[in-house]
C-alpha cells in the first residue's frame, strides 16, 4: 500500500524521464501489466470504432475499459494505488510507454 513517502516520491518527480522508472516499479505484478495491456487495447479498438462510426459515445467507453481493467489490477494483484490519483497526466504516459514497451518485448507480458 501507499506510504507517505511514495506520495512524496509520486509528487516530486519533474520530469516524465524521472518518473517512468517509478511508474515501471508500480507494475511489477505481471498480472496488474497484462491487465493494463487489455484495458489499453480495449480503449484503443473503442477509439477506432468511434472514429468509424463517429459514435463519440465509445470514446467513454473506451476510458472506462482502460482505466477499470487498470484499477482492478493495482488494487487486485499489484497491492497500491494508481499513481494516476497523484499524477494523472504522467500516469496516461506511461501506461502508454509501458504498452509500448510491451509491444516491444522490453518488458515481459
Amino acid at each position: 500500500m501507499e506510504t507517505a513517502d511514495t506520495a512524496d516520491t509520486v509528487k516530486s518527480f519533474h520530469s516524465f524521464a524521472e518518473f517512468y522508472p517509478f511508474y515501471l516499479g508500480e507494475h511489477s505484478n505481471r498480472t496488474c501489466r497484462r491487465l493494463h495491456f487489455v484495458g489499453s487495447s480495449l480503449g484503443l479498438v473503442c477509439l477506432a470504432a468511434a472514429l468509424w462510426t463517429g459514435q463519440l459515445s465509445l470514446i467513454l467507453l473506451g476510458l472506462l475499459f482502460g482505466y477499470a481493467f487498470a484499477w482492478i489490477g493495482h488494487f487486485g494483484f499489484e497491492k497500491n494505488k494508481p499513481a494516476s490519483f497523484k499524477r494523472p497526466l504522467y500516469s496516461f504516459m506511461g501506461d502508454w510507454a509501458m504498452y509500448r514497451d510491451i509491444w516491444l518485448g522490453r518488458i515481459p507480458f
